[in-house]
């Protein structure tokens, strides 16, 4: 009898809340291509803040931006909103240094095979560059699109202009837009008209992508127009700045990407369909070199550039913090994790997609 009771318990602990239990009725995913775990957890690396290995232009400026004696204080100092509003109401996985490990299951370490990962739970080696083939494999958004309460509910904004293929536009049937694309979706306000003039006009830096203050806005736009249940949304700046070696740029960029997340979770709680009912998950493609030599980098050689982070908020996830010696996880299970915070198992859809992170959720 003490047997079938524990059973009972665990099988309690491993099924999936009921709509009645479960207060999320939206979910938010972001992406923040590039950005190591080192510096959302230790904050600004002094052996970078330098010319020769960090390409610092004025190296007195960005150490009264972001340096600090102690960790805990250069982390928040360069990610405010992290530190100070989803470290204290959701949680955060991949702190190594505290025991916390999280990684790409692809080998590959660079950004389609990552962005495939997140999306699709599993690592195909088709997808083994970042050309432009639409993926094979039906992704999370477009499981979730065709669920019952998420037809035309379903939207992905990519800074990269490769997120296209990534979700498979051509198939997956919700609204994608990327790169510099306009956004003409109506109605379409006179600050989205503007923003997306300035994605034709502004001086292109990068041939892929433009600022990410660009895309982020015209999203947000979007989401204050059409309140989508299912949104994905990708940032490029910090992985564009490291791998020109501006360890300067890399950092405003990551404080920048930090504030974004404050507008838009700011923003979530506006909305009456998305107050108090609303998941976020963020999370990177992949890491980056360990040292100050190779901090640059990230490939299939590059050692340290598999370790990544998760950082989740939401009403259905305990507020327990930055984790501290926990399970390994993978970025394979952001999928099905995601998908979970909805109430669906895409597990059940695809048998090849990693376990759902337990802990992240109630």
């Amino acid at each position: 009898m003490r047997t079938t009771l524990l059973v009972s318990v665990w099988l309690a602990v491993l099924a999936p809340l009921s709509s009645a239990e479960r207060a999320t009725q939206n979910a938010v995913l972001v992406l923040v291509d590039g950005l190591r775990w080192q510096e959302v957890f230790r904050g600004a690396d002094r052996a970078l803040i330098e010319h020769e290995r960090g390409g610092v232009k004025d190296q007195a400026a960005l150490l009264a931006e972001f340096w600090r004696d102690e960790a805990d204080a250069r982390r928040a100092a360069l990610l405010p909103f992290l530190w100070s509003t989803i470290a204290k109401q959701g949680q955060l996985l991949g702190d190594r240094d505290a025991g916390s490990l999280a990684d790409v299951a692809n080998g590959l370490k660079f950004s389609y095979p990552g962005y495939s990962e997140m999306l699709v739970g599993f690592h195909d080696p088709r997808i083994d560059s970042n050309a432009k083939r639409p993926n094979p494999n039906v992704t999370v958004l477009e499981f979730l699109h065709g669920r019952p309460g998420f037809a035309g509910q379903v939207a992905a904004f990519g800074v990269w202009d490769v997120v296209p293929s990534i979700v498979n536009r051509e198939r997956c049937g919700f609204y994608v837009n990327a790169g510099f694309e306009p956004v003409l979706v109506p109605p379409v306000s006179p600050q989205q008209s503007l923003l997306n003039r300035l994605k034709v006009e502004l001086p292109k830096q990068w041939a892929s992508m433009p600022p990410d203050a660009i895309a982020f806005h015209a999203m947000l736009e979007y989401l204050k127009a059409h309140a989508p249940r299912v949104l994905y949304f990708t940032l490029g700046e910090t992985d564009e700045f490291a791998h020109a070696g501006r360890y300067d740029q890399y950092l405003e960029a990551a404080c920048r990407t930090d504030a974004f997340l404050a507008e838009l979770w700011n923003t979530l709680q506006t909305l009456p369909s998305h107050r108090g009912t609303t998941t976020m998950i963020v999370a990177a493609d992949h890491g980056r070199g360990r040292g100050p030599d190779d901090w640059a980098n990230h490939d299939k050689d590059t050692a340290g550039a598999e370790e990544i982070w998760i950082a989740v908020i939401g009403p259905d996830t305990p507020p327990l913090g930055a984790r501290r010696d926990t399970a390994r996880v993978v970025q394979a299970q952001i999928a099905a994790t995601f998908a979970a915070a909805l109430g669906e198992d895409w597990c059940a859809r695809e048998p090849r997609a990693a376990p759902v992170i337990r802990e992240l959720l109630r």
